[in-house]
């Protein structure tokens, strides 16, 4: 495949995954945390994959938040990119760099592998950034993107507080996805957030598609109701896949006498 090839081939799949976002409905993604998973959720018939940064490092033997080098994660991303001829988005967690040039060059190095979305939090080990923070690190991934990554700003607002205190957050959500939107991004994801009246305002507001996570189909059906317009599933496909082989590996390993 040519250059030339390659680089349409990734704005037809960037165009392809942006037109998702903004489908009659919503997008669903079963996340992935290899090649096989990947191509598992193709043959189901999914319009694109995503990875999960927690199924991700957990296959790996690692924990979520950044254990796996940035290297690592770009070789999963061409792998995939390449096997599946989906679009891929790829967890980016807090973007493998703290310096902003840092993350120019990662986000140039994510569209080089193939993937044409990330998703980039905002929280840290220690708390949130301040969302002027977070925005600039939005704009510099589509910076080094140069406009060739589909951006899905993610807060931590709603994981990091109790489910009582959610209400009471909305209003700081809304003025985050505005502020990351005027920094480029393209998607809202507001993981923790299940309240479906909580998610229609956060959507009414939104300047951006609301992407949230869910673990049940009723959660996914209510919150599409509500016009969630991305829902992602986390670890739920990898939880499943191990129990499956746990249950096979038992059944196997009952004495054969």
């Amino acid at each position: 495949m040519t250059e030339t090839l390659t680089r349409t081939t990734r704005t037809a799949r960037l165009e392809r995954f942006r037109a998702l976002h903004h489908a009659a409905a919503p997008l669903v993604l079963v996340n992935c945390w290899d090649v096989g998973s990947a191509l598992a959720v193709a043959r189901a018939g999914a319009a694109a994959v995503a990875t999960s940064s927690w199924a991700v490092a957990a296959a790996r033997g690692r924990e979520d938040g950044e254990h796996l080098a940035v290297t690592e994660l770009l070789a999963l991303a061409r792998a995939t990119a390449a096997a599946t001829g989906l679009p891929l988005s790829i967890d980016l967690e807090r973007g493998y760099a703290a310096d902003l040039d840092d993350l120019r060059g990662v986000a140039r190095d994510v569209v080089a592998s193939g993937a044409v979305g990330v998703n980039l939090e905002d929280g840290t080990p220690n708390g949130l950034r301040e969302a002027t923070e977070a925005a600039e690190r939005v704009a510099a991934v589509v910076e080094g993107a140069e406009g060739a990554l589909l951006v899905n700003a993610r807060t931590d607002l709603f994981l990091t507080t109790p489910e009582a205190e959610h209400a009471g957050l909305v209003d700081e959500a809304v003025e985050r996805a505005h502020a990351y939107a005027s920094a480029g991004a393209e998607s809202f994801f507001v993981p923790g957030l299940l309240d479906p009246a909580l998610v229609a305002r956060v959507v009414e507001r939104s300047a951006l598609p609301v992407n949230v996570m869910v673990s049940t189909r009723e959660q996914a059906q209510q919150l599409a109701a509500s016009g969630a317009r991305r829902i992602s599933l986390g670890p739920v496909a990898y939880l499943a896949a191990m129990d499956a082989v746990a249950a096979s590996a038992a059944a196997w390993l009952e004495p054969l006498a």
